[in-house]
């Protein structure tokens, strides 16, 4: 589905954060500076057996880079959507941002050193492995439900946002879809934690969750959000008149 102006949503929600603020940009420089932290562990090449070395780490470094821009664009979407700008908005994007960028580096570790071929030395047994495992899962829960609270919020606000019947269940929907990202990584945490350490690592497996609760959710919540799209009035699926 075509959004049918610039300043509503694919998905038919009418976009009230249409110019930037004093968030989205210190939010834009602290998820940069994630982003360089990513890189500036790395230092400059002396031989080309490094060169090497460091060419071998482009696969970490691009799932890294991926899963940082996901969290950015779920970011930028969220203030797109709302323009909210009150304190509950803002203490829990300063939340999410600090789990940003206490995630960098935990993050980085697991794909460079937590994945394939393990080089001798970087774990000392195998509790190392399963409470990296239990950090990582930590973290990722802990992010996607700094985006349910920033949609719960939103939600709590509705009156005040004029939310129509569809941008109200579209908040829903996503509040439910965070959650259950969260409780994903809450699983693994806690698969890790159960599993017995020679087999602990197998919890990562557990992400793969994410694709069965994103097919799963999506499927549900279509119905809703047509039945929410019916109960619109047709005047409520307009622009608003300062994004005209």
């Amino acid at each position: 589905m075509q959004a049918p102006h610039p300043h509503i949503d694919k998905d038919g929600f009418r976009l009230r954060g249409t110019e930037p603020s004093r968030i989205d940009s210190f939010s834009d420089v602290v998820f940069g500076f994630a982003l360089t932290l990513i890189v500036v562990s790395q230092s400059v090449p002396r031989t080309f057996t490094e060169l090497q070395e460091i060419l071998l780490g482009f696969l970490p470094f691009a799932t890294c880079f991926l899963l940082f821009v996901s969290i950015w664009l779920a970011h930028y979407r969220f203030f797109r959507r709302y323009g909210l700008h009150d304190a509950r908005t803002i203490w829990i994007n300063l939340t999410l941002l600090f789990m940003v960028l206490f995630y960098v580096y935990p993050l980085k570790f697991l794909f460079t050193f937590g994945t394939g071929d393990t080089p001798a030395g970087v774990f000392s047994g195998p509790k190392q492995m399963r409470d990296l495992l239990i950090v990582y899962g930590a973290g990722f829960a802990a992010i996607y439900l700094c985006f349910a609270a920033l949609y719960g919020n939103a939600w709590l606000q509705r009156l005040h946002l004029r939310l129509n019947p569809l941008e109200v269940t579209l908040t829903a929907v996503y509040f439910w879809n965070y959650i259950g990202n969260a409780s994903v990584g809450i699983a693994c945490c806690l698969l890790a934690w159960l599993l017995p350490l020679r087999i602990a690592g197998h919890a990562g497996y557990g992400f793969f969750l994410l694709l069965v609760w994103g097919r799963s959710h999506a499927l549900v919540s279509s119905r809703y959000i047509r039945a929410a799209r019916e109960r619109t009035f047709p005047q409520d699926l307009d622009s608003l008149p300062h994004a005209s």
